[in-house]
């Protein structure tokens, strides 16, 4: 189905600290959530300093984390530079921090804070595509890495463009390019990835095989076309043009759910585990949030698009990436401390490597607290959201001990040995 490598695998040591920090910062970025006003539509200081906590803290430092050991596992190329890593995640913590301090309290300190954030990503840019570049068989999932840090690289100078604005004074218009920005980070890196790590996860995960590749194909063209579109009609001021790319994302991500349902169908293992219920709540709320979306342009209802986006980010972005925290962390302590010692004793099985109840409790707690939350956010309904966060909070905290725990997992036994 898929060639897996250990050989080309960076050290476990380098990967770790990516999944520990981005899960306390999502944990972080849940108790945010208890300060933000649920109805804020406009752009506001507060909500674009979580937004960046919740994006560069959780989500964009689990990808780093994740692509670091996929990529040359799959592709059977090591890294061009894996050391790189070392320095990545700590420029990476401290650029976010200091641009979230100055969304929310420091202003002056904004295009510092930016200027980490886009220097840590230009050096994974940098160690990324010239891995890839080495790389004889161009698959889509090549394809889907190469485009999608390059629209990040663009993103991110973008926002270190709009930091300056807001904290140096340079003269743009923040409110018409921070679309653009939005789009060129979610649609054009975080979706992008998706859409490439699913045809690798999803089926090995989910033991499919045999399945039409023909919906991810045209998923990958669309969504390359539509941001590319986005970006060039906000250079020359062309308002209809941004508003066909967004259709043509829209069809895209159609595209993306129908790949997904036929690699559903043909899959061998019916199992539903924690990462099997994470994929359909997460895909669920992807769904949920496309046909929110489509009514907010209908009726023009300010509410019903901001419970679109708290589904399409809390649903279904965030429990895409805890789901296949629970598969992909114990995949990595397995080859690390275990792979060793196949055929000499008894090794644990990847489904004994994490804390089923902790994951029951998480996956409870969050998917309904993305529930209650967003149908408060619709109806501006304010105690429903906050009661939602709360229960996200105690999802987001049993996340944080399992992410501990799976790290931990069979570390005793090999220091004893």
């Amino acid at each position: 189905m898929f060639s897996i490598s250990k050989d080309y695998a960076p050290p476990f040591k380098m990967i770790a600290p990516f999944f520990i920090i981005g899960s306390i910062f999502f944990f972080l970025a849940t108790v945010a959530l208890l300060f933000m006003d649920p109805i804020l539509g406009h752009f506001d200081p507060h909500i674009a300093g979580w937004v960046h906590l919740y994006l560069l803290g959780f989500v964009m430092i689990i990808i780093f984390g994740a692509m670091a050991q996929l990529i040359p596992v799959v592709v059977e190329v090591g890294h061009y530079s894996v050391d790189l890593y070392y320095v990545i995640w700590p420029i990476m913590l401290i650029g976010t921090i200091l641009m979230v301090i100055g969304f929310w309290w420091i202003s002056a300190l904004l295009p510092y804070g930016g200027l980490l954030v886009l220097t840590s990503m230009l050096i994974y840019l940098y160690d990324t595509l010239m891995t890839l570049k080495r790389v004889k068989n161009i698959t889509l999932t090549v394809k889907t890495a190469v485009a999608a840090n390059l629209f990040l690289t663009t993103g991110i100078v973008v926002g270190f463009i709009m930091t300056l604005a807001i904290g140096a004074g340079v003269n743009i218009d923040i409110s018409w390019w921070l679309g653009t920005h939005a789009i060129l980070v979610l649609g054009g890196y975080v979706v992008l990835t998706i859409i490439g790590l699913s045809l690798i996860l999803l089926p090995m995960f989910g033991l499919a095989h045999g399945f039409d590749e023909t919906s991810i194909n045209r998923a990958f063209n669309l969504m390359v076309g539509g941001v590319i579109l986005h970006l060039f009609s906000t250079l020359i001021g062309f308002s209809f043009g941004r508003l066909v790319a967004l259709l043509i994302i829209f069809v895209s991500i159609g595209f993306y759910i129908n790949q997904v349902w036929l690699i559903y169908k043909v899959r061998a293992r019916k199992e539903n585990d924690i990462w099997a219920r994470s994929m359909f709540f997460g895909y669920g709320s992807l769904v949920v949030a496309m046909l929110l979306s489509i009514i907010s342009l209908i009726f023009d209802v300010e509410s019903i698009l901001l419970s679109a986006v708290w589904f399409l980010v809390m649903g279904f972005v965030t429990f895409l990436i805890t789901g296949h925290l629970y598969k992909i962390i114990p995949f990595l302590v397995w080859f690390e401390r275990f792979s060793p010692l196949v055929g000499k004793e008894r090794v644990p099985m990847l489904n004994e490597m994490y804390p089923k109840k902790m994951a029951d409790f998480e996956f409870i707690l969050s998917a309904t607290g993305v529930i209650i939350a967003g149908i408060g956010i619709l109806i501006k309904w304010n105690d429903l959201y906050y009661g939602g966060v709360a229960l996200l909070i105690g999802g987001a905290g049993f996340m944080l001990v399992s992410v501990k725990w799976m790290l931990e997992f069979g570390k005793k036994r090999k220091e004893e040995k």
